[in-house]
């Protein structure tokens, strides 16, 4: 009888599990809900990720190369969005992006496509500077030691919401570009390094604006890079603008799309007056030209 009556608990436990709701989780891959462009990409290109879902999700989150990806949706919240960027010094070949979505049922999908680098034709550039830029004596390499630690600090505050909205500005729309992004540039014959960002000729004093809305992390003179303001965009996204003569705005200040926040100048490891603008996405630098020519999506 004590058998019988065990038996039947399991029967109705075992039942009762079989009618539990259980978060599903689906693997697979689709090229149709991952789409990516430009393409093809090459290595310091900015990319848009747009995921289509069937069903509405509650969050999508990306994994690529060492990056976690966070997204941010359309209305509906079933096309979700996210601006990324390949590393300038990444090799060329093909490369995993793994998306998870946390749908509003519960469950989970995770789509997978392979990403294929090219390889961007850039240049060698040989300049010439003051040799205090080439070997700093160590007054000076005590400085550059601070200023990075101020940089690094700046780079790391990055607002986990996205403060930019609609098409990124050039700073300077009139200028025209002097040394592209990408080029591998020689000082004095013998130092070298890639050029993180774009140069544009601007006389002495140019009023400069911000490529996209953001908040302040950083703006003081240093070392190298002289006056220079860092803007968090969000998620990751930030810009750099360089060699600046007056600075207009401070740390933690909201700005606008194409608010006008310095002046340019030759300050810092500069060859004469210009402005420097970087684009960095976690820490990586990517192309601020081919960021410019990406449609940005309306989306919340």
């Amino acid at each position: 009888m004590l058998r019988a009556f065990e038996r039947i608990l399991i029967l109705t436990a075992a039942t009762l599990l079989s009618l539990a709701p259980v978060a599903h989780c689906a693997n697979k891959r689709d090229d149709n809900a991952i789409q990516v462009s430009p393409a093809p990409l090459m290595n310091g290109s900015p990319y848009l990720i747009t995921v289509s879902l069937p069903n509405e999700a509650l969050s999508v989150t990306g994994d690529w190369q060492t990056h976690r990806i966070l997204f941010f949706s359309d209305s509906d919240h079933r096309t979700w969005f996210a601006l990324a960027g390949v590393d300038v010094e990444l090799a060329p070949g093909s490369y995993p992006l793994a998306v998870e979505a946390t749908l509003k049922d519960g469950t989970h999908q995770t789509l997978h496509q392979q990403l294929t680098i090219e390889t961007a034709p850039y240049l060698q550039v040989p300049l010439t500077v003051p040799d205090k830029f080439v070997e700093p004596n160590p007054k000076a390499l005590k400085q550059i030691a601070a200023d990075q630690i101020v940089k690094n600090k700046a780079f790391a505050s990055s607002s986990p919401t996205r403060l930019w909205s609609s098409n990124f500005l050039p700073p300077l729309p009139l200028a025209p570009e002097s040394d592209s992004f990408g080029n591998q540039r020689l000082f004095n014959g013998k130092v070298a390094s890639v050029h993180h960002g774009l140069d544009y000729h601007a006389k002495l004093h140019t009023p400069v604006a911000a490529i996209n809305s953001g908040r302040v992390v950083l703006a003081r003179p240093l070392y190298f890079e002289g006056g220079c303001i860092v803007i968090d965009h969000g998620l990751g996204l930030m810009s750099v603008y360089m060699h600046l003569s007056k600075i207009e705005v401070a740390v933690g200040r909201r700005i606008r799309r194409g608010q006008i926040i310095a002046l340019s100048g030759a300050s810092g490891r500069a060859t004469g007056p210009h402005l420097h603008l970087g684009v960095r996405w976690q820490g990586t630098y990517i192309d601020p030209a081919k960021l410019f020519e990406l449609q940005m999506p309306n989306a919340h």
